[in-house]
């Protein structure tokens, strides 16, 4: 039998002294300087028609911390300067790939402020954490164990919009194992009026995290509205207190999530979920407010790495399958299904429909069979042209 070991991340809040925030600050600053230049380097050897890796801006670096205008690199770890230059490699393989747009250049206010260190750029002993550089450990809130016996091989440190501090720390986590395998199936349709309808006929209602703190995030905007524009000090704690309430409401919306996916991986062997293209529906800006407050995206990959943890199955069926148009009794389409239509009756069986009850059991019976016939997980590109093994048009009546 093949042993397993999943690599998890656990993540902290730290309160650091002045000094260590000092440090962390000038390290977030030479990771964006250096993630630039090696941007632009590499930039310019693309329009020359080169190609430079990740090697080649290793040794640039080198060659930079040498010179008398950035001699000030030397002045913080190597580690998390390597590192970004490794995700800088990374970005240009998932361009390459075609699975990115050309990597970006980082900004001081909009770009993530983070830095990560490898074994080498950091002790951790008697649960204690000391980075590179500094003279203290980490005064981290644990607020859940470390798994036992276990050692970081990677530390993320973060500071987020609202100025809280993170570090996150990747290991292995031997308690993650299979649970016993069960034959439940359930299909699962997502919604703005409830977050999922299940095919058991259960509703779960949508929190909207970001509409019940809407008046205090209004309030807040406008406060720093009025604020003078520039990097004044006022301005700067007014934007802080927009970012605060939009933590409060992220924090909530994955803590939720998690509830939500834990709960479905735990009870159901098969999970049947949409394939939808979120990214295009957000274009609809009457939906794109309460579409990007359900967080349908989050929750997919949520359930797909959990599912992946335990042993279970998720299934995404074509995004074009008429799961509402459906009737899950006799298998008859309806020509039009408007979103206003909430409850509708099959004109051959006479059967009456709730919309996402009948959704969600018209999902699960396309993913079971999908699953069957061995279609995968995006039967729209299994097929030429790009149809879907599920596809199907409405029935002609005969006059």
């Amino acid at each position: 039998m093949v042993t397993r070991c999943v690599k998890r991340a656990y993540r902290y809040r730290f309160c650091p002294t002045d000094a260590q925030a000092a440090e962390l600050s000038r390290t977030f600053g030479c990771i964006r300087k250096v993630y630039n230049l090696a941007l632009a380097a590499r930039t310019e050897a693309w329009e020359r028609q080169e190609r430079v890796n990740y090697s080649q801006t290793s040794a640039m670096l080198t060659v930079w911390k040498k010179t008398e205008e950035l001699a000030f690199l030397n002045d913080v770890s190597s580690v998390p300067l390597q590192q970004c230059l490794r995700h800088l490699q990374t970005a240009f393989t998932s361009f390459f790939g075609r699975r990115a747009k050309y990597p970006r250049f980082k900004s001081r206010k909009r770009s993530r402020r983070s830095a990560e260190y490898t074994t080498s750029g950091f002790r951790f002993r008697d649960g204690r954490l000391t980075l590179a550089k500094m003279a203290e450990p980490l005064d981290i809130v644990w607020s859940r164990p470390l798994p036992e016996g276990a050692s970081p091989s990677t530390v993320t440190v973060s500071q987020d919009s609202a100025g809280r501090w993170f570090v996150s720390m990747l290991c292995d986590d031997p308690s993650v194992e299979p649970l016993p395998a069960t034959d439940t199936a359930v299909g699962v349709d997502v919604g703005l009026d409830h977050l999922l309808t299940l095919s058991t006929g259960e509703k779960i209602a949508n929190p909207r995290h970001e509409r019940r703190d809407r008046a205090r995030l209004a309030r807040a905007q406008r406060q720093l509205a009025r604020k003078a524009k520039g990097d004044g000090a006022n301005r700067a704690k007014a934007r802080q207190k927009v970012a605060k309430v939009h933590a409060r409401i992220a924090d909530r919306r994955r803590d939720g999530l998690h509830k939500l996916t834990t709960r479905l991986v735990r009870d159901n062997q098969t999970i049947v979920i949409e394939d939808l293209t979120v990214r295009n529906m957000v274009k609809n800006h009457t939906l794109a407010r309460a579409i990007s407050d359900a967080s349908w995206s989050k929750f997919r990959s949520m359930l797909e790495y959990k599912a992946a943890w335990y042993g279970r199955e998720v299934i995404a069926v074509d995004r074009f399958f008429p799961s509402s148009k459906m009737c899950s009794a006799c298998g008859t389409l309806a020509r039009r299904m408007p979103l206003s239509v909430r409850t509708w009756t099959c004109d051959s069986c006479g059967a009456v429909h709730d919309r996402d009850v009948n959704a969600a059991k018209n999902l699960l019976a396309a993913g079971l069979a999908v699953s069957v016939c061995g279609a995968g997980v995006r039967p729209q590109r299994s097929t030429p042209g790009g149809q879907s093994v599920t596809k199907q048009k409405p029935s002609r009546r005969e006059p």
